[in-house]
């Protein structure tokens, strides 16, 4: 075996072993136009000033760069959005995340935050997806205790979507009294979301009964963190998290105790704002098309992600829309950081 090829390799299997993380391409500066209200940075609760909340980690962080990247490329005043990133400790300590966010988006105004996985310890049952038992998934559960008090409202992305319009269309849409806005899907048949277990028991079923309860994807929400937390929201959820404990009542991951908790009283967001599914489902994760109507934004949940179809010289189609907004530089690439299982 060629010496170059050997330390090339050992080379990269230090680096792993290290924690270092893959490198991207620095994004181009985006700067307001003059119709931008101006905003002091340090104030958090500025009205104009729009926040996002997103996870780190090392699964899914080229998703996250793409996703950033889309954000900044189609907002009106991108200058006036802050993200606060979510991430695990293991990957927080050396500062890892942190230079990644600045070397690629180094005008970007956000904050980092570290999440705490003995919050779900105990509470996280396996799901029908591995990638649905990390306890980061679940740390959308607690943005209301993870980001700055000052943070009134905030809008929450997975990892594994692009916006493709200006996000202060979604920032500005009117909560009403509800706590949660999302595009919801009332012709989904909401029994199939929850085991038998669940509906044979006449008391956790009752906690449905009176609801107009539609099924709502959690990647895409817009949150009255205010509300939340004079409503312990929170608590709710973990109440449901501990009854799957005790009699398996779903297998989905985050997704049931925020159904069980918000369905039925959420405040509807035009359906373009969260084209789901574009990954297929949590098994096979085959090629889908794209719902009839707008688009705004698009959003690979289900098994399978673009940039690992990509690499893999199979995408499908939609996969193609995703890429130009990957930045992520292929010469760096190892298949450990980015594989969904």
């Amino acid at each position: 075996m060629p010496l170059l090829f050997l330390l090339l390799l050992f080379l990269t299997a230090t680096a792993i072993s290290a924690g270092e993380l893959p490198a991207f391409r620095e994004a181009p500066a985006f700067r307001n136009g003059k119709e931008c209200p101006r905003i002091v940075r340090s104030s958090l609760d500025n009205p104009s000033m729009i926040h996002i909340a997103m996870t780190l980690d090392e699964t899914y962080l080229r998703g996250s760069v793409a996703g950033v990247f889309s954000v900044l490329q189609h907002a009106s005043c991108p200058e006036n959005i802050v993200f606060h990133f979510i991430a695990s400790r293991l990957y927080s300590h050396n500062n890892n995340l942190r230079h990644v966010i600045t070397s690629t988006f180094p005008y970007l105004s956000f904050h980092l935050y570290l999440f705490d996985s003995n919050l779900v310890k105990g509470k996280i049952s396996y799901s029908i997806r591995r990638a649905l038992d990390q306890p980061l998934n679940y740390a959308r559960i607690y943005l209301a205790d993870l980001v700055l008090s000052a943070v009134r409202r905030i809008i929450y992305f997975d990892s594994d979507l692009i916006v493709v319009d200006d996000v202060a269309k979604l920032w500005n849409i009117n909560l009403g009294k509800h706590v949660v806005g999302a595009p919801e899907y009332c012709h989904a048949n909401f029994s199939h979301y929850f085991t038998q277990e669940f509906w044979s028991r006449p008391v956790l079923a009752a906690s449905l009964k009176g609801r107009k309860a539609c099924y709502f994807n959690t990647g895409v929400m817009v949150i009255d963190i205010w509300k939340w937390r004079e409503g312990k929201f929170t608590q709710r959820l973990e109440y449901w998290m501990r009854i799957q404990k005790r009699y398996r009542i779903y297998e989905l991951g985050s997704l049931p105790p925020f159904l069980l908790v918000f369905a039925g009283d959420v405040e509807g967001v035009e359906h373009r704002w969260n084209q789901h599914g574009l990954g297929g489902d949590n098994l096979e994760g085959l090629c889908r098309n794209l719902h009839p109507g707008p688009v705004s934004l698009l959003h690979w949940s289900g098994k399978g992600k673009p940039w690992l179809r990509l690499d893999n010289n199979r995408p499908c189609p939609l996969d193609t829309l995703w890429s130009p907004y990957d930045l992520f530089l292929r010469h760096h690439s190892t298949s450990n950081f980015f594989s969904d299982t």
